[in-house]
């Protein structure tokens, strides 16, 4: 099922104790160690690193006003999720969403479902009508999260386990599914 989104839809709100806020260059050393720690080893330390190399700093001196972090109030406030997200510089009608992430004790809140749609407000607000991603194949929770948010799998050129997929779409051997939301 396809969900469409219009510009009367509700945003979902973050919990209590959370406050939202963009991402500083000084932010980077805390999101490598999540990047590092919040996905339960997934891939050894060759997928940590995977991960790591994905949010470079530029991400946080460039796209640091369509980013997000979400931090507890109370404490050093620390890191609870995250969202790196850019307006396309070539496509004027797409933002993109780049990499999510949330603390391990904070999933399956809504603090996912609330980044997600901060940013479709923060892409409608620069005039943007869709939002865009990509997962890898093998990420199954990341394909029923993106559905269950309303995006669409865009046709690939081939199917596995049912999924439309582009082959090497990163690179030799780095298959991907392409997700699109209108807005």
């Amino acid at each position: 099922m396809t969900v469409r989104s219009t510009d009367h839809e509700s945003p979902r709100p973050f919990p209590p104790g959370l406050t939202v806020r963009h991402p500083r260059p000084s932010d980077h050393a805390v999101l490598q160690g999540a990047l590092t720690d919040w996905w339960g080893g997934q891939g050894g330390e060759a997928g940590a690193q995977q991960r790591r190399l994905l949010v470079p700093r530029l991400f946080l001196q460039h796209f640091a006003g369509t980013s997000l972090l979400v931090e507890e109030v109370e404490g050093a406030a620390a890191l609870r999720a995250f969202l790196i997200g850019f307006l396309s510089q070539t496509d004027p009608e797409t933002a993109y969403i780049h990499f999510v992430g949330v603390h391990p004790e904070a999933q399956r809140g809504g603090l996912g479902s609330a980044l997600y749609y901060r940013f479709f407000d923060l892409a409608r607000g620069h005039g943007r009508s869709r939002v865009r991603s990509i997962t890898s194949p093998v990420n199954r929770n990341s394909i029923a999260y993106h559905s269950r948010m309303g995006f669409r799998v865009e046709p690939g050129d081939h199917v596995e386990d049912g999924v439309a997929v582009h082959t090497d779409y990163d690179g030799p051997g780095l298959d991907r599914v392409s997700f699109v939301r209108e807005l």
